[in-house]
């Protein structure tokens, strides 16, 4: 059995300013801890896989294609391939997100 920690697991700033703890990374998956402070955001971008959203921690913004909703933890946010996609954290709190790809790309 592989238990993963993610608080135990050292988060490195991407680019955009935004924590990223990778988890899990292998052919068929990758799953990320993205972790941002009020105010952050990733931009809009798209991949070639299937993705999944699921909210650790916090409340945010989520755009998927053209549809924009605000999220909560627990909630999973779907997003299929060659979709965009963007996230803010435009709620005043942390909002801390796991990144799910399938396969891994």
């Amino acid at each position: 059995m592989k238990i993963i920690r993610m608080q135990e697991i050292e988060g490195n700033k991407n680019q955009r300013g935004v924590t990223v703890k990778k988890l899990i990374d292998h052919d068929n998956t990758r799953v990320m801890n993205l972790t941002l402070q009020p105010e952050d955001h990733v931009p809009h971008h798209k991949v070639p896989v299937d993705v999944f959203f699921y909210i650790v921690k916090g409340k945010g913004t989520i755009q998927i294609g053209e549809e924009t909703s605000t999220v909560q933890a627990t909630d999973i946010i779907l997003c299929p391939p060659e979709v965009e996609m963007a996230l803010w954290a435009d709620q005043g709190e942390e909002f801390s997100v796991l990144n799910v790809k399938t396969p891994n790309f």
